[in-house]
């Protein structure tokens, strides 16, 4: 599903390893794909302070390429190329690590998601519907809602077959991830730590919407083709297993207690997590092993 090449992280500036480390949070990215190979944060539901995403920087979003790896992230340049319809989309939620003794505390973390390292190309349907349900599902049904400390590993599938980008971006060729991964570790009795795991796709949205066009091996068959998806009408966040997302990743997650249990194999869960569209009813996030006490 990927090879080496892409997940090897890009150097940090003055640092001995790979880390972009922020207020509750660190970033880890990719040095050929110049995007997240993953991002942890820790959540204090304890201590979250409420505040307005205006606030944070006196009106609208204020995006910054960080200094310490500039050379390894695609800024402005690609989010505003033509035919970029997709958002700056978060892999550290701004709200996630919004907590601290103060509310200075929480601004400066808040304030810290806004660097193009914590975030990947990603259509408006999944960025702003999908995945942010679920991850409003994390943050404020249990983490928050329960005053709970938990952690949230959080990233994209770079694949060598991922889809090309239809606008050239500084002259490079940009492959656009058509998968996305969340791994969250939580414990629901201060004993027992449990791990749960989601996946959830945009590639027939990415070129429902002439985003991105199939790279030039895919024209031989090597891969799955996007028409293969077409029988499928369901759009929803799915639950899975967590030795698959290590499959897709070549990322190792600590061992923890697995609620969840999924036989279907890898060819039908690739299938039945590709986003097609939102529909009209919300998701219901009855998710084994996450509802907690």
């Amino acid at each position: 599903m990927g090879s080496k090449r892409h997940h090897e992280p890009a150097p940090v500036k003055g640092e001995m390893n790979t880390l972009l480390t922020y207020p509750h949070f660190s970033v880890a990215l990719s040095k050929l794909r110049k995007l997240p190979l993953y991002a942890a944060v820790n959540i204090d539901g304890k201590k979250f302070q409420e505040i307005n995403r205006t606030a944070l920087f006196g009106g609208s979003d204020r995006w910054s390429v960080d200094p310490r790896a500039d050379e390894y992230q695609w800024g402005n340049d690609l989010y505003s190329a033509s035919g970029s319809e997709f958002d700056k989309g978060h892999m550290v939620k701004r709200e996630d690590p919004q907590w601290g003794e103060n509310l200075e505390q929480a601004t400066e973390a808040a304030r810290s998601t806004f660097y193009f390292s914590n975030c990947a190309p990603q259509v408006g349907d999944l960025n702003r519907k999908e995945w942010r349900s679920l991850e409003d599902y994390i943050l404020k049904k249990e983490s928050s809602q329960n005053k709970l400390k938990i952690n949230v590993f959080t990233g994209p599938v770079l694949s060598e077959n991922d889809p090309v980008f239809v606008t050239p971006v500084k002259g490079e060729q940009v492959q656009i991830p058509t998968l996305f991964w969340k791994v969250v570790y939580f414990t629901n009795d201060d004993h027992t730590l449990n791990r749960v795991g989601f996946l959830m796709g945009q590639k027939k949205l990415l070129f429902k919407n002439n985003i991105v066009r199939e790279k030039e091996e895919e024209l031989e068959g090597v891969v799955i083709r996007p028409k293969l998806f077409d029988d499928y009408e369901d759009a929803a966040t799915y639950q899975v297993n967590i030795n698959l997302i290590e499959q897709l990743t070549g990322l190792t997650f600590s061992q923890a207690k697995d609620p969840y249990k999924d036989s279907r194999s890898v060819k039908m869960v690739l299938k039945q997590v590709e986003l097609e569209s939102f529909g009209p009813n919300a998701i219901d996030f009855d998710l084994e092993g996450i509802v907690l006490s």
